[in-house]
């Protein structure tokens, strides 16, 4: 049976498939608890995606404490061994939140499968509804703050000419005209680009071919540092996905997102 080494972070549902017995194997499940229970891809363990957040307001995107995050891994089996595949139905957001998890237990081995259980079920591949069992308690784990900008990180950064913040709201969020927080707006300097923007909705919400040049016009390049955010950091999510997935050397989430910055007196906005 192949191993999973050499290959892309990306990657198709037949090179999944052909991998699904491998011991170093984790796999997690990002879309509902009601779709998983009706057919998942074999060995997957669900993940709630409310999980993968702090979920108290104003920032609810957060991450979550160290404790829930020790006993979430625990339950998946996390070890230094492990190869994560993430995967979800809406085209990458939690999944790739779910992966931004794993940069921050400093877990660099993982794999997101592109269109996720959209790709595999229309590659007419099997489904499951076994559930595995818990794997065990909780692990130990490091957190590093190197994937995340902090609010103050932000602040510190803002209008450097190697720094691109990429908004993956919608474009009435960025324009103030939607507001869902206490100001609405948009950090100074953000570019917006509208996550599923960044999908292909002809072959099952996949990463857009045309995704690096149609960022580049944006002004979103591999030589700047690319912070991404939305309101909850789920949207962005994919954005921080897919720019790791284009080989961007500097990638971070601003986990605090518009919840954060948009519910605070001092922090700067344009409109």
């Amino acid at each position: 049976m192949p191993d999973f080494s050499g290959l892309p972070l990306v990657i198709e549902p037949a090179t999944l498939n052909a991998r699904l017995g491998c011991p170093e194997l984790v796999l997690v499940d990002l879309t509902s608890a009601e779709r998983y229970s009706a057919g998942h891809i074999p060995g997957a363990r669900f993940v709630d995606p409310k999980r993968t957040q702090l979920g108290q307001p104003p920032a609810p995107g957060l991450l979550p404490g160290l404790d829930a995050l020790q006993a979430l891994f625990g339950e998946l089996g996390h070890r230094p061994e492990a190869v994560y595949v993430v995967y979800d139905d809406e085209g990458g957001g939690w999944a790739g939140r779910f992966i931004w998890l794993l940069d921050v237990i400093g877990h660099g081995n993982y794999h997101y499968l592109d269109g996720g259980l959209l790709a595999w079920e229309a590659d007419g591949l099997p489904l499951s509804r076994e559930v595995p069992a818990p794997a065990g308690g909780p692990v130990a784990l490091e957190l590093h703050e190197g994937p995340t900008a902090s609010l103050d990180y932000l602040l510190s950064r803002l209008g450097a000419d190697d720094l691109a913040i990429w908004d993956a709201r919608g474009p009435l969020e960025y324009s103030g005209e939607k507001v869902v927080a206490a100001r609405g707006g948009h950090i100074p300097g953000a570019v917006n680009f509208e996550w599923t923007a960044g999908m292909d909705p002809t072959r099952q919400l996949r990463i857009r071919r045309d995704l690096a040049a149609r960022l580049a016009a944006l002004g979103i390049t591999p030589d700047k540092e690319v912070i991404t955010h939305c309101q909850t950091h789920h949207r962005s999510g994919f954005t921080y996905l897919a720019a790791k997935a284009l080989g961007y050397p500097r990638v971070k989430a601003y986990a605090g997102s518009w919840g954060e910055w948009g519910n605070r007196a001092d922090t700067p906005i344009d409109v």
